[in-house]
């Protein structure tokens, strides 16, 4: 049965970001279950291979049966932390940042592995020096601002046309955004950098 639970958990952590690790807690002798050549692992709803964790094990012939075996999954990688004090809508260079090494598992969650998933990056709110940087604090940089004139670009099978506007509100690269043209008309477009706006037909 641990060598189910070993390979079911080697499987689910093989696309972590890190050194994945498991320890697999103790299997009452006791239990009295039938022996049976047809077992499955599997993790219970909404579980994750992350930490603490009860591996489920069930064996697949007809009246088979469950059990929960505790297992601890560590996860030691690299992560990020700010290098100094930033303010809330400072875009995050190289320089922000400083790598630490520990066990994921015991941080929060959406935290921040690869630089490039921060730089660039506006901050939500004002963070001190040494916090731990979570996707749910960053926010892609607007691209187009409220007020700007941006240049629309209207494109369908065959043909483009170049037109100016003005955003009627802010957008990240991707997003929609509502622009009015010249002749008070109001499109939906997406916001692409450089202010652009793509109108697709």
């Amino acid at each position: 049965m641990k060598r189910v639970i070993e390979e079911f958990l080697r499987v689910q952590t093989r696309g972590l970001p890190g050194q994945a690790t498991f320890t697999i807690g103790a299997i009452d002798p006791n239990n009295n279950l039938p022996a049976c050549p047809a077992l499955e692992a599997f993790l219970p709803a909404g579980g994750r291979p992350w930490g603490r964790i009860n591996v489920g094990v069930r064996c697949q012939l007809e009246g088979g049966w469950s059990i929960y075996v505790p297992a601890q999954v560590r996860v030691m990688g690299e992560y990020f932390v700010t290098a100094k004090p930033l303010a809330r809508g400072q875009p995050i260079a190289a320089a922000d940042l400083a790598r630490r090494k520990g066990d994921l598992a015991e941080l929060p969650a959406g935290i921040v592995t690869e630089e490039a998933q921060a730089i660039g990056m506006t901050l939500n709110v004002s963070v001190q020096s040494g916090q731990i940087l979570r996707s749910d604090i960053l926010r892609a940089p607007h691209v187009v601002q409220q007020g700007q004139s941006v240049r629309i670009v209207s494109k369908g099978k065959g043909f483009q046309v170049a037109t100016e506007g003005k955003a009627l509100n802010n957008a990240a690269a991707g997003q929609v955004v509502q622009v009015r043209t010249a002749s008070g008309q109001t499109l939906s477009g997406i916001a692409q950098p450089g202010g652009t706006v793509e109108v697709a037909y």
